[in-house]
């Protein structure tokens, strides 16, 4: 999966973009086949595909003005970020429409249903809090777009 993401791939835009596209290619490929999203969201691969992944995203690090001996450390936290979102994406797409209505039901009841006495601030917000399945593609996003902002804000002169 991860060689199939990379074939074709061209490194354009600045780092931030580059790092976008090939987590949206990589989401997007395991997408494709969600059961092995999973697989590779707890063990390391070493082949091919892997090397041209962390490749490209070390390089984009590099690019992005961090200084090297920090790009180990925030290339490690990106990695299980995303293989953290894709394996719950693609564990979501997994479920049948039966499933996924039961689950809706459970959160609603669960949520909408709790006892503001014990638990306030949930009943506060239930009415605008979302299940986990909700979503998601703007969730990866959002969260993919913050931790390149932690990264931005790294860069930037002290």
């Amino acid at each position: 999966i991860l060689l199939a993401s990379m074939d074709g791939y061209r490194a354009e835009g600045d780092w931030n973009q580059r790092i976008t596209a090939l987590a949206m290619r990589l989401r997007d490929a395991f997408g494709r086949q969600p059961q092995l999203a999973a697989v590779w969201g707890r063990y390391a691969s070493s082949g091919a595909g892997s090397r041209l992944v962390m490749e490209e995203v070390l390089q984009a690090l590099r690019a992005s003005g961090l200084p090297d001996e920090e790009i180990p450390a925030r290339y490690h936290r990106l990695a299980v970020l995303l293989s953290a979102l894709i394996a719950s994406e693609a564990g979501i797409s997994t479920i049948t429409p039966d499933e996924h209505e039961q689950g809706l039901e459970l959160f609603r009841v669960a949520v909408l249903g709790a006892d503001p006495e014990r638990f306030p601030t949930l009943a506060h917000f239930a009415r605008d809090v979302r299940p986990l399945g909700v979503d998601r593609h703007a969730a990866f996003e959002g969260i993919l777009a913050a931790h390149l902002a932690d990264i931005e804000a790294a860069i930037r002169p002290r």
